[in-house]
């Protein structure tokens, strides 16, 4: 007799049902794992067998084989514990085979047999609800899983709570989802004094989910204003917390079991690898600009990044998801972030101040903002120069609207723009339109379409440079409540696409 169980094994976001499969048979007793386990799961045998031993359950003189099917799929984790455990128990007929069999669990044993959270509960209960399957995971999982309500989730703290159920003793009871998150005390924009174009073209940014560079020198501000873009973002929306959790997931990032609806801010540090910014490593895990999906990445210091590191940027903010390809498996992660990247205008950082500016000025910019590549600064749909702030105006009263006043425009423009969208799936911003659609609803009156085909002749606007200017100035034009987009957005747009500082630095 072979009794199964149910588990699953990750590719990317998406958990793949696997068939734990436990047969006895006479021969020299032996414990194997066999269908291309990693060394975590070859490892279960050694936990399964002291927790069993921890509830006084002897193993039969027997060998012992667990196959994990398919056997061409590579498994890997300690979530494979769990499944194994009552796969053996069910052909100990300890458990009901047939109930065990129809059961998706995961979790890590430990050896006095209480189960030890694991990552990837959330992708793990949307793969039980597709096969209409209930899910076993560890306790500290089950708020996190809940969240699936097409499933039934159990959530027992021990091996013994699983027997006891199966068994009728102690019916676990439905886990229930975890809170949803609400940071409070966010950043107000209110407290940054001055640097209003700058404040607008975030607004313009969080509006319609363009990417934005900032270039000033140090302690203008820039890092404060990107440190200020979620309180005037819009909440998530219930399907956009879901596929963000999905991700944090998988990197083990969800806190008791609570899903937040404030868009993730990620700012990895210069020193940042590939693997870090894009995913890979060990398990393929996701990467900074996955974390960031729905939300926004911050590159500080943005020419200090390896090349390398941004020029993997580029197709991924092109497509929406990256691609991490290794020997055995490709694994596909969305990543629709917004960039928003801050750089001083050289390397000493006071290009434009003569009395301060180094003796190679203005060579220094130009090889120093020359690390940011053509490709990449094309993408950038506006482009700001933030000024240092005088000493004397940081005694003035602060200046513009609170982000909760500059956040309600915001909302606004995004209801625009879902009703725009409403009939076309996967489009939620402006920023994702395209071709004969992009055309339709940014077309701009005579006097802006004068004024693009200016631009676009005298500053040699790429094919690419030309449709982000149509994005933004939509975005601007949604921003003034206006159905059309007229000569005035589309300026702004073109104003925020050229600067001085950018203007003569190679690509």
């Amino acid at each position: 007799m072979v009794a199964r169980a149910l588990t699953v094994a990750f590719e990317g976001i998406e958990a793949r049902l696997i068939e734990v499969q436990c047969a006895l048979s006479p021969g020299m007793p032996a414990f194997q794992i066999v269908g291309l386990p990693d060394k975590a799961v070859s490892e279960a045998r050694e936990r399964v067998r002291a927790a069993l031993s921890a509830l006084s359950v002897a193993l039969p003189s027997k060998r012992i084989t667990i196959n994990l099917s398919p056997a061409d799929l590579p498994k890997e984790g300690s979530h494979f514990d769990l499944p194994i455990a009552m796969a053996l128990l069910a052909a100990l007929d300890i458990l009901p085979a047939e109930d065990v069999a129809e059961t998706v669990a995961l979790g890590e044993l430990s050896l006095d047999g209480a189960l030890v959270p694991v990552t990837g509960a959330l992708p793990a209960a949307m793969a039980a609800a597709a096969g209409e399957y209930s899910l076993f995971c560890p306790a500290a999982c089950g708020p996190e899983a809940a969240w699936v309500d097409a499933t039934r989730v159990l959530a027992p703290k021990a091996l013994i709570d699983v027997i006891r159920h199966f068994g009728g003793q102690a019916p676990l009871s439905p886990a229930r989802p975890g809170e949803v998150v609400r940071e409070d005390g966010l950043r107000d924009l209110f407290d940054v004094k001055g640097q209003e174009r700058a404040k607008r073209a975030l607004e313009i940014a969080a509006a319609g989910r363009h990417h934005v560079l900032m270039v000033g020198t140090p302690g203008s501000g820039k890092s404060m204003l990107a440190a200020r873009l979620p309180g005037i973002l819009p909440p998530l929306s219930p399907s956009e917390a879901l596929e963000t959790s999905m991700i944090h997931s998988i990197a083990g990032l969800l806190e008791q079991g609570g899903i937040s609806r404030t868009r993730p801010f990620r700012e990895p540090h210069h020193t940042a690898s590939v693997a870090a910014v894009v995913g890979g490593g060990k398990g393929a895990k996701p990467g900074e600009i996955s974390l960031a999906h729905n939300g926004v990445l911050f590159l500080d210091e943005l020419p200090e990044f390896p090349r390398m590191v941004l020029e993997t940027l580029r197709q991924p903010i092109e497509t929406g998801e990256v691609v991490v390809a290794r020997a055995n498996a490709h694994i596909r992660y969305p990543c629709r972030f917004m960039l928003v990247a801050a750089a001083n205008p050289c390397k000493c950082g006071y290009l434009s101040d003569p009395a301060r500016a180094c003796a190679r000025a203005p060579a220094c910019g130009d090889d120093y903002l020359g690390r940011i590549s053509g490709p990449l600064l094309d993408r950038f749909d506006l482009r700001v120069e933030v000024p240092p702030v005088a000493f004397s105006d940081l005694d003035l009263p602060a200046s513009g609207d609170p982000s909760s006043v500059v956040a309600g425009r915001v909302a606004a423009a995004r209801k625009l723009q879902g009703t725009r969208f409403g009939a076309h799936p996967g489009l939620r911003a402006n920023a994702d339109a395209e071709g004969a659609l992009l055309e339709e609803i940014a077309s701009p009156d005579t006097d802006g379409r004068a004024l693009l085909t200016q631009a676009a002749e005298r500053f040699g606007l790429s094919a690419r440079g030309y449709h982000r200017l149509l994005r933004v100035a939509r975005t601007i034009a949604d921003l003034d409540d206006s159905r059309e987009v007229r000569a005035p957005h589309m300026a702004e747009a073109i104003s925020y696409r050229l600067m001085a500082a950018l203007d003569t630095a190679p690509g």
